[in-house]
């Protein structure tokens, strides 16, 4: 079957499922909400075991690494995904959800083949243009310092 573009275009939009855009972004927004609600009762209750706000701060995030790679492994992670869309990509969870994944699926190949050479392919291009991106913003910082 040979189509040209705009053909394929409406053969697509004809079949494909219509997404409820507002019922969407409220899971989105409720589930991403969640998160960052249960990131601030970690902050409070690290802070009420008399730790000091840094040790406190610290341990926040890596407690959210640690638990977004545990729900990723037991599958929990996807079904959330399904629900909320966008709101698990509260980015620290996305990011450990992206490197736990690949990791998972491809164990079968080995620690080294399967596990250390795929646990990048989802964050490593988030990781290179992420400190791209903090080189060039530097970069720019430091001139408009010179500048003035």
């Amino acid at each position: 079957m040979n189509m040209d573009n705009n053909t394929y275009r409406k053969f697509v939009k004809a079949r494909a499922p219509k997404s409820p855009l507002a019922k969407d972004c409220f899971h989105a927004f409720l589930v991403g909400g969640l998160i960052c609600a249960f990131a601030q009762a970690l902050l409070e209750g690290f802070l009420t075991l008399e730790m000091t706000e840094e040790n406190a701060k610290t341990l926040v995030p890596v407690t959210l690494i640690f638990l977004a790679a545990l729900c990723t492994g037991l599958g929990v992670f996807d079904d959330i995904a399904k629900f909320a869309g966008a709101g698990t990509l509260v980015p620290i969870t996305g990011f450990a959800n992206a490197v736990a994944s690949p990791a998972i699926d491809d164990k079968s190949e080995g620690l080294v083949m399967g596990v250390g050479a795929q646990m990048f392919t989802i964050a490593g291009p988030v990781i290179v243009y992420g400190i791209l991106t903090s080189v060039l913003y530097g970069f720019c910082y430091w001139i408009w310092g010179m500048l003035m």
